[in-house]
Protein backbone atom coordinates (compact mmCIF):
# COMPACT_ATOMS: atom_id res chain seq x y z
CA UNK A 1 0.00 0.00 0.00
CA UNK A 2 1.19 3.35 -0.99
CA UNK A 3 0.26 7.21 -0.86
CA UNK A 4 -1.61 7.93 -3.99
CA UNK A 5 -3.15 4.68 -4.68
CA UNK A 6 -6.63 4.57 -4.97
CA UNK A 7 -8.70 1.80 -3.82
CA UNK A 8 -12.44 0.69 -4.01
CA UNK A 9 -13.97 0.11 -1.06
CA UNK A 10 -17.42 -1.71 -0.34
CA UNK A 11 -19.57 0.36 2.42
CA UNK A 12 -17.31 2.59 3.29
CA UNK A 13 -19.99 4.69 5.83
CA UNK A 14 -23.37 4.67 7.09
CA UNK A 15 -24.02 8.45 5.23
CA UNK A 16 -22.66 7.06 1.84
CA UNK A 17 -25.88 6.43 -0.21
CA UNK A 18 -22.91 4.26 -2.45
CA UNK A 19 -22.54 0.27 -1.46
CA UNK A 20 -19.00 1.32 -2.63
CA UNK A 21 -16.57 4.14 -2.89
CA UNK A 22 -13.25 4.59 -4.33
CA UNK A 23 -10.42 5.72 -2.09
CA UNK A 24 -7.07 7.77 -2.57
CA UNK A 25 -4.52 6.48 0.45
CA UNK A 26 -3.47 10.44 1.24
CA UNK A 27 -1.93 9.62 4.32
CA UNK A 28 2.28 9.86 5.01
CA UNK A 29 3.46 6.60 4.08
CA UNK A 30 5.17 5.84 7.48
CA UNK A 31 2.27 5.99 8.91
CA UNK A 32 0.69 3.65 5.64
CA UNK A 33 3.26 1.26 6.70
CA UNK A 34 2.92 1.23 10.17
CA UNK A 35 0.94 -0.88 12.65
CA UNK A 36 -1.93 1.04 12.82
CA UNK A 37 -5.21 -0.43 11.43
CA UNK A 38 -6.57 2.37 9.75
CA UNK A 39 -4.65 5.33 7.48
CA UNK A 40 -6.07 8.67 6.21
CA UNK A 41 -8.06 8.74 2.74
CA UNK A 42 -9.76 10.75 0.65
CA UNK A 43 -13.44 10.28 -1.28
CA UNK A 44 -13.80 10.35 -4.63
CA UNK A 45 -16.83 11.36 -6.40
CA UNK A 46 -17.99 11.64 -9.91
CA UNK A 47 -18.76 15.58 -9.23
CA UNK A 48 -16.14 18.05 -9.48
CA UNK A 49 -16.95 21.70 -7.86
CA UNK A 50 -14.27 23.48 -8.97
CA UNK A 51 -12.28 24.00 -5.37
CA UNK A 52 -8.85 24.14 -4.70
CA UNK A 53 -10.01 21.19 -2.43
CA UNK A 54 -10.47 18.82 -5.14
CA UNK A 55 -8.17 17.12 -7.71
CA UNK A 56 -9.91 16.04 -11.29
CA UNK A 57 -8.92 11.79 -12.09
CA UNK A 58 -10.23 9.69 -14.00
CA UNK A 59 -9.37 6.72 -16.51
CA UNK A 60 -5.42 7.72 -16.40
CA UNK A 61 -5.35 6.90 -12.18
CA UNK A 62 -7.71 3.76 -13.34
CA UNK A 63 -11.82 4.75 -12.98
CA UNK A 64 -14.04 4.18 -15.82
CA UNK A 65 -14.74 8.18 -16.04
CA UNK A 66 -13.59 11.56 -14.66
CA UNK A 67 -14.33 12.40 -11.10
CA UNK A 68 -12.42 14.20 -8.14
CA UNK A 69 -11.13 13.95 -5.15
CA UNK A 70 -12.47 15.52 -2.61
CA UNK A 71 -9.89 16.76 0.79
CA UNK A 72 -11.95 18.38 2.40
CA UNK A 73 -13.78 14.58 3.50
CA UNK A 74 -10.57 12.94 5.27
CA UNK A 75 -11.90 9.71 6.41
CA UNK A 76 -9.63 7.41 8.48
CA UNK A 77 -10.24 4.34 6.71
CA UNK A 78 -9.26 0.77 8.13
CA UNK A 79 -6.43 -0.64 5.31
CA UNK A 80 -8.04 -4.52 6.06
CA UNK A 81 -10.91 -2.40 3.71
CA UNK A 82 -8.30 -1.37 1.10
CA UNK A 83 -7.69 -4.58 -0.81
CA UNK A 84 -9.55 -3.36 -4.70
CA UNK A 85 -6.88 -1.88 -6.14
CA UNK A 86 -8.04 0.82 -8.65
CA UNK A 87 -4.53 2.50 -9.48
CA UNK A 88 -2.13 5.12 -8.89
CA UNK A 89 -1.74 8.70 -9.14
CA UNK A 90 0.82 10.41 -11.43
CA UNK A 91 3.29 12.35 -9.57
CA UNK A 92 1.81 15.25 -11.37
CA UNK A 93 -1.30 14.62 -9.66
CA UNK A 94 0.21 13.63 -6.40
CA UNK A 95 1.46 17.51 -6.24
CA UNK A 96 -2.11 18.38 -7.01
CA UNK A 97 -3.03 16.55 -4.39
CA UNK A 98 -0.50 17.90 -1.62
CA UNK A 99 -1.93 21.45 -2.94
CA UNK A 100 -5.46 20.36 -2.99
CA UNK A 101 -4.76 18.75 0.97
CA UNK A 102 -2.90 22.19 2.21
CA UNK A 103 -5.87 23.85 0.92
CA UNK A 104 -8.27 21.54 2.83
CA UNK A 105 -6.35 21.79 5.67
CA UNK A 106 -5.30 25.56 5.10
CA UNK A 107 -1.79 25.37 5.20
CA UNK A 108 0.69 27.51 3.03
CA UNK A 109 4.63 26.32 3.04
CA UNK A 110 6.11 28.44 5.88
CA UNK A 111 3.53 26.13 8.40
CA UNK A 112 4.89 22.78 6.82
CA UNK A 113 8.40 23.91 7.11
CA UNK A 114 7.56 25.18 10.68
CA UNK A 115 6.11 21.82 11.63
CA UNK A 116 8.82 19.14 9.79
Amino acid sequence: MNRGELYLVKRSGKNDPKSQRVFVLVGRQVSIESRFTTAICAPVYSRHDDLSTQVRVGPNEGLKHESSIHCDELMSVPKSMLTNYVGRLAIDRIEDLNRALMAALQLDEDQLLSIQ
